[in-house]
C-alpha cells in the first residue's frame, strides 16, 4: 500500500485526503491546528501531530495550505526525503512555485506543481481539475492520487506552468464574481428582484451556472464559505503579483477591493460571493 503524506486539511484539504484514503492508500494527515483534522481518523485517516512524523518515509507527499510561505514552513519541518514524489496542491503564485521547486531540488524529492480548480463540493465529490505540471516520467505515478481527487487531470508541461494557469483561471472567476455582484446590486438600485437578471441570462451565450448558485447567495445574502473571501483575496494579490506592469488587470483590482472591504468588515471566513456587501454598499 503507497503511503500518501497529506499536509493540510482546511476546506479543500480535508476532503481530498478523505478521498485518497478511499482510494485504498494509507493517509497520514497533519494540520497547523490538529483538532481540525481529527475528524478525518473517522475516515481512516492517521492524524500526527508534526509535519515530519506524516512524511517520514511516505511515498507521496502532498501539500494542500493556504499559500507559499505555509507550505515552506511545513516542508521545512517535514525534511523532505530523496526520491519522495512531491504533489505540490496548494494556490501559491508564480514567485513561490518556483521557489518550492528549489526546495524540492535541494532535498533530492521530486516537484508536482499541481494547484486545483474547484471549491468545498467539488473537492468532496473527488470532481476537482488538476492542473499539473513537472516531469513526464511521473505522470503514472501521480495518477491514482490525481484521479482520487479529481474528475480530470490536465498536464501542462514542466513545473511551475499549471500555477501559471491557475492564476489565469483565478483572474477570470474572481471577476466573474465581481461582474455578477454589481449586476444583482444594479438590478436591487434600480427597483426590479435582481432575481430577473438571473432569468434574463439563463440559456443564453452569457449563462453560468455559477452565476446562478453565487447569484442565489447574493440575493439571500447568505454565504456559507466554499472558498472564503480572505483566502480568495489572497488569490487577487497574486493574480495583480503575477501580472505586474504586463496587463491591466482591472477587473482583478477591483474584485480584490471589495474582498478587502468585507475582509475588514469582518466576514474574511464568509464565501468570497460576500463581496456583494461592498459593492452594494447598503
Amino acid at each position: 500500500m503507497t503511503t500518501i503524506a497529506f499536509l493540510g486539511t482546511g476546506v479543500m484539504g480535508a476532503p481530498m485526503a478523505v478521498n485518497i484514503a478511499k482510494a485504498g492508500f494509507e493517509v497520514r494527515a497533519w494540520n497547523r491546528t490538529r483538532a481540525k483534522a481529527e475528524p478525518l481518523a473517522e475516515h481512516g485517516v492517521v492524524v500526527v501531530d508534526t509535519p515530519r512524523e506524516a512524511v517520514d518515509g511516505a511515498d507521496v507527499v502532498v501539500t494542500m495550505l493556504a499559500d507559499g510561505p505555509g507550505v515552506d514552513d511545513a516542508v521545512g519541518a517535514a525534511q523532505l526525503e530523496n526520491g519522495q514524489l512531491w504533489l505540490q496542491m496548494s494556490t501559491v503564485g508564480v514567485e513561490w512555485a518556483a521557489a518550492l521547486g528549489r526546495v524540492a531540488d535541494k532535498a533530492g524529492a521530486v516537484y508536482v506543481d499541481a494547484p486545483v480548480l474547484g471549491t468545498r463540493k467539488p473537492a468532496e465529490a473527488g470532481a476537482l481539475v488538476v492542473l499539473a505540471s513537472g516531469p513526464s516520467d511521473v505522470h503514472d505515478r501521480c495518477a491514482p492520487v490525481f484521479d482520487a481527487v479529481g474528475a480530470r487531470t490536465v498536464w501542462l508541461g514542466e513545473a511551475g506552468t499549471a500555477s501559471k494557469v491557475k492564476l489565469a483561471a483565478n483572474a477570470w472567476v474572481l471577476s466573474l464574481t465581481n461582474a455578477l455582484a454589481e449586476s444583482i446590486a444594479l438590478a436591487g438600485s434600480l427597483g426590479v428582484d435582481p432575481a430577473l437578471f438571473l432569468e434574463a441570462i439563463k440559456g443564453g451565450a452569457m449563462d453560468t451556472p455559477y452565476a446562478h448558485a453565487k447569484g442565489a447567495q447574493m440575493i439571500a445574502d447568505e454565504h456559507p464559505a466554499a472558498f472564503s473571501a480572505r483566502l480568495a483575496a489572497k488569490d487577487a494579490r497574486l493574480v495583480l503579483e503575477a501580472g505586474g506592469d504586463a496587463v491591466d488587470l482591472a477587473g482583478a483590482r477591483a474584485t480584490l477591493a471589495h474582498l478587502d472591504a468585507a475582509v475588514e468588515a469582518g466576514f474574511g471566513e464568509e464565501d468570497l460571493a460576500v463581496l456583494y456587501r461592498a459593492v452594494r454598499k447598503s
